[in-house]
């Protein structure tokens, strides 16, 4: 059963008879009064909950309705209802509990994805966790390498999720794998064989974002000497990722909820609302929570585009994994270039482990690739690596050593520093020998208070 609570007869009829035509079981009710005596006597699968009554206009009576639903049923997923003028509110009741919010008046596609959603999450809650087999013969995992109990928690929720219309939001520090970590919540999706179509909001400008995710027609601005299909409208039916999406600018942010909200948008130059189906997977390296505190990212944003939260550890805190990334990196090059099978002694495992890898998987990745080409052996020994970061990056090699006693952040910032002074404060140079990009690199600056010399 379907608890539909709002003071409105005519939104009570018309979301009753949409529910009912899609197969579910509604029971519609005008007040809180009446909702409390149905949620006291039953447990409803969902909770279709307008925020604004007779009584109010403020909404306080809707959220502390909510607060009372989620006492007595704190498992029942709650679906607000609210004007488009009253999303602060919305955003209120999703810090209550609420699951998600849809504007009034509603997109049925929208809200049913919504329910759909919230419904099968729920379910799938329930299910047992991955192992390693399931995962890879089961759900395609195994471009995936790992098996700690980290990467295993991860690839549980991919399974759960991939299946519903829940937005994604994968966090992150830079080359951790959350393309790949998007790329598989796609390929489990029933979109799979549809478009996944993958936008850097960061190397967007705000005078770029419209054309890029819209679209224009002919003749809409200067250059515009042909019709351009946007982002949105490629990924139709399918998934959209929304990388860097922490670096969008706030005026682009505005454009982007309306598209999220109610799945409609407009091409530069033309007037005709467009409608789209899309799947929204994004990530970012940066706190969000925190850029939503200090007003750079906007919360209504934030609430729509995270329904479900997935944190991808560095590679420092899954050092387990690290022997079967490297091998699997050697063994993909081995393929590629025609190479005899290449091994690792222990001690090379062993001397890979204690490395910070600033730049995560893809810095393993690069030293592994570099390692096995300047060396030409088959069997890389620990002094192989020490030798080739001794090249590239003296830095690096001399925080390796005397590691004992030493914190990963302590590691970290001796590297940091280290590469500072080698390469005389150019953060071009730092960041390309760490191996990560220039915003991560400054995120770490201001991480351990490092000043920097202008």
């Amino acid at each position: 059963m379907i608890l539909i609570v709002d003071d409105d007869a005519a939104v009570r009829s018309s979301l009753t008879f949409l529910l009912k035509k899609a197969g579910y079981t509604p029971e519609a009710v005008p007040g809180p009064e009446q909702a409390l005596a149905v949620v006291r006597s039953a447990t409803p699968e969902l909770v279709l909950l307008d925020l604004n009554f007779t009584l109010t206009t403020t909404g306080e009576e809707g959220i502390q309705l909510l607060k009372q639903i989620k006492i007595f049923h704190p498992e029942v997923p709650v679906i607000l209802m609210t004007a488009w003028g009253s999303i602060s509110l919305a955003v209120q009741g999703m810090q209550a509990g609420a699951f998600d919010f849809i504007t009034k008046p509603w997109n049925n596609l929208v809200l049913l994805n919504s329910i759909r959603t919230a419904l099968e999450l729920r379910k799938q809650q329930q299910e047992k966790p991955l192992n390693r087999n399931e995962a890879d013969t089961k759900y395609h995992f195994d471009r995936i390498i790992g098996q700690s109990q980290g990467l295993m928690d991860i690839l549980s929720t991919v399974s759960r999720v991939a299946t519903t219309n829940a937005s994604v939001l994968i966090t992150g520090e830079s080359g951790t794998g959350k393309e790949l970590i998007a790329e598989a919540i796609h390929k489990n999706s029933h979109r799979a064989k549809e478009p996944f179509i993958k936008v850097n909001l960061g190397g967007l400008s705000h005078s770029l974002f419209e054309s890029e995710m819209f679209g224009h027609k002919k003749g809409a601005f200067t250059d515009a000497y042909v019709d351009r299909t946007g982002r949105f409208e490629m990924a139709h039916k399918g998934t959209i990722f929304l990388d860097e999406i922490g670096d969008l600018e706030l005026s682009s942010q505005v454009k982007l909820l309306r598209v999220l909200q109610d799945q409609t948008f407009e091409m530069l130059g033309d007037s005709k609302t467009r409608k789209v189906d899309v799947r929204i997977v994004s990530a970012t390296n940066r706190n969000l929570r925190e850029m939503v505190t200090n007003r750079s990212f906007r919360e209504d944003l934030f609430y729509r585009i995270n329904l479900i939260t997935i944190h991808l550890p560095p590679l420092r805190e899954r050092q387990e994994d690290i022997p079967l990334l490297a091998q699997h990196f050697a063994d993909e090059l081995a393929r590629q270039n025609r190479l005899s099978k290449i091994s690792f002694a222990t001690d090379a495992f062993k001397y890979l482990q204690k490395l910070p890898f600033p730049g995560n998987i893809r810095e393993l990745k690069n030293l592994v690739e570099r390692t096995i080409l300047v060396s030409g052996k088959n069997i890389l020994e620990a002094k192989d690596f020490q030798t080739e970061l001794e090249q590239l990056n003296p830095a690096a090699s001399a925080a390796s050593v005397s590691l004992q006693g030493m914190t990963l952040d302590e590691l970290e910032k001796k590297t940091i520093l280290q590469s500072l002074k080698t390469y005389k404060g150019n953060l071009s140079q730092v960041a390309a020998a760490l191996g990560i990009s220039r915003a991560a690199l400054y995120r770490r600056l201001e991480k351990y208070n490092i000043p920097i010399d202008k």
